[in-house]
């Protein structure tokens, strides 16, 4: 086996890391913020986690797709334009979710609906990676 560096490494390390602080940033929610947000904005805040946790999974998925791509010489380009979109889309959507429950300013709200494209346009490329042709 190739030595396990490179690219799928950084997108198994950035999907571990988002999987890591989804895990806190929902307890911390959970635990911490119950009293302090309404209904509406944590509902909100627990929405950023969940698709957080999804698209942290989808990235180690694609470190995965990587390894086994590489070593069968079918690793696709649209792997990691899955993966930008996907780290886009949680930076965009994710974060300003969380910051929009605490602070309630109006512009990070606009801005997630940006994340949620990013997120499909994710999908869109994963879906293309399975679908294309090999020659």
């Amino acid at each position: 086996m190739k030595n396990f560096d490179g690219l799928k490494n950084n997108w198994m390390f950035l999907g571990a890391l988002f999987l890591f602080l989804a895990v806190a940033i929902g307890a911390f929610g959970a635990h911490g913020l119950t009293k302090l947000l309404d209904d509406k904005a944590l509902d909100t805040f627990k929405t950023g986690v969940t698709y957080q946790f999804y698209h942290g999974l989808a990235l180690l998925f694609i470190g995965l797709c990587h390894v086994v791509g590489e070593q069968g010489g079918t690793s696709s380009p649209y792997l990691k334009r899955a993966g930008v979109s996907f780290t886009v889309g949680i930076i965009l959507f994710s974060f300003n979710c969380y910051f929009y429950a605490l602070t309630k300013i109006k512009f990070l709200a606009m801005v997630v609906p940006f994340g949620g494209m990013s997120f499909l346009l994710g999908w869109a490329f994963l879906i293309k990676c399975f679908t294309k042709k090999r020659v």
